[in-house]
């Protein structure tokens, strides 16, 4: 096996670093950097640009018949495209990500997503970062990481990731973490929880570089084992 062939699955709450972590992964391998998140969060704007109800699942459902979502590879990452419309900078503001965490919870959204996630990711060479890779879209993928950390944790480094442009209170910040992380936990459909054979990095205490290193070397072993 070389890493052209790795299928790596990174899950996790909201604010752990899962993107930072593939996106460093995905470098440092050679792979293709393929954040999930960013797809539903493209929907989610389709949604609020339509003035589709969140909360619907047939009005969502009638949405999702006419949505074209696509990555593209990009040096920096991935560029998202919502009907053709370059929407990266777009699906990262605040009301875009509230509205995502709403819609991911709709079964047949899920299921959509999963299988356009599934199609990306088939040839493998992938790290693939969201909230059920490990248990849902890849339950056989080659090397799966829970990346886990504190509320409070998670809520300071999303305050940071924020800056000045957008002044938020960290306490609103934690809250919509905390209803963010029960919202992605009791849902019906593929609930966040930790694979039953991935590694739980928790990175409460840990750099990022720490985290980093100790994914390294889970998928250096990996090859290694084969």
């Amino acid at each position: 096996m070389t890493a052209k062939h790795l299928i790596i699955a990174i899950d996790g709450p909201a604010g752990a670093g899962k993107s930072t972590l593939a996106a460093r992964l995905a470098n440092r391998f050679g792979l293709l950097n393929l954040e999930t998140g960013a797809m539903y969060r493209a929907f989610a704007l389709a949604a609020l640009e339509k003035r589709v109800p969140l909360d619907e699942s047939v009005d969502l459902e009638r949405l999702m018949t006419s949505t074209v979502i696509r990555l593209q590879p990009d040096a920096g990452g991935n560029r998202v495209l919502l009907d053709g419309r370059d929407v990266t900078e777009r699906i990262r503001q605040q009301d875009v990500t509230e509205a995502a965490s709403r819609v991911s919870v709709h079964p047949p959204i899920r299921r959509w997503m999963v299988a356009m996630q599934r199609k990306l990711g088939e040839a493998g060479g992938v790290v693939m970062e969201g909230r059920d890779i490990g248990t849902e879209v890849f339950p056989s993928a080659d090397v799966k990481i829970f990346l886990d950390a504190s509320p409070a944790t998670r809520g300071e480094r999303r305050h940071q990731q924020l800056g000045p442009s957008q002044e938020t209170e960290q306490a609103a910040i934690l809250r919509g973490i905390e209803e963010r992380d029960a919202r992605d936990r009791t849902r019906v459909q593929s609930p966040l929880r930790p694979a039953s054979d991935a590694v739980v990095i928790d990175s409460t205490n840990l750099s990022m570089e720490e985290v980093v290193a100790r994914a390294e070397a889970l998928i250096t072993a990996r090859l290694a084992a084969r």
